[in-house]
This record gives C-alpha cells, sequence and structure tokens, in this order.
C-alpha cells in the first residue's frame, strides 16, 4: 500500500515498486481512500507519507498498527515530528532513490521479491 498526496511522487513511488515486481495498492492521495482500503483488504505492507495535506497526522498509522500490517514512513519531517509510539518504525527522508526505497520495502515486506507489497 502507497499513501502519498503528492501526485508524482506517488507516481514514481508505485512505479519503482511495481517495477521491482510488487503488487501495489494504491496510491492513495488521502486518509479516507486509504482507511477505506485498508477496511476492505489489509496489505501485506505499507508506505506511508506523514502529511496527506493537512499537517502531520498518524491516524492511519495507528489503525495500521491495530491491524497488524507494517509500514514506514515515507516523509520530509524529521525524526522529531514522529511520535515516540512510532519510534521503531522504519522512516525514509525524502528524497530517496529508488535503490534505497526498494531495499527499505523488501525489509519491510520481508521479502526479496517484493511479490506483494
Amino acid at each position: 500500500m502507497v499513501v502519498e498526496d503528492q501526485f508524482y511522487l506517488a507516481r514514481d513511488v508505485q512505479r519503482a515498486l511495481a517495477e521491482a515486481g510488487a503488487a501495489i495498492a494504491g496510491p492513495y492521495p488521502g486518509l479516507d481512500d486509504a482507511v477505506e482500503a485498508l477496511m476492505a483488504r489489509a496489505p501485506d505492507c505499507a508506505i506511508l507519507d506523514v502529511n496527506l495535506g493537512e499537517g502531520a497526522s498518524f491516524e492511519l498509522a495507528d489503525r495500521l498498527c491495530s491491524e497488524g500490517v507494517p509500514f514506514l514512513f515515507f516523509t520530509g519531517y524529521d525524526a522529531e515530528v514522529i511520535p515516540p509510539r512510532f519510534a521503531d518504525v522504519p522512516r525514509l527522508q525524502k528524497p530517496v532513490d529508488q535503490t534505497r526505497l526498494i531495499d527499505a520495502a523488501e525489509l519491510l515486506c520481508g521479502t526479496k521479491s517484493l511479490g506483494s507489497t
């Protein structure tokens, strides 16, 4: 699952992961769409922007935790913005190169094939 509100960045993330073999849900530009998708079918893992257009929000991160879905933060924010309850959640600082993104997604999903992100 990719949750990112910046269209071009979301498209680039989706494209990079798909080329690496991932099956992508999304990208979802906002909280409502992402929550609806999560409730319909939980993904194997998620890449989540902290700011979906209205400032930092951690509602989706809390929902992913409650559903047992591993995720990472993909954000331009510094680590200090992330609440302590998410201290163990991986964070990629934007911008990030495709190799690092793919490596992080493979680690997150526990696979080298990225077959079901």
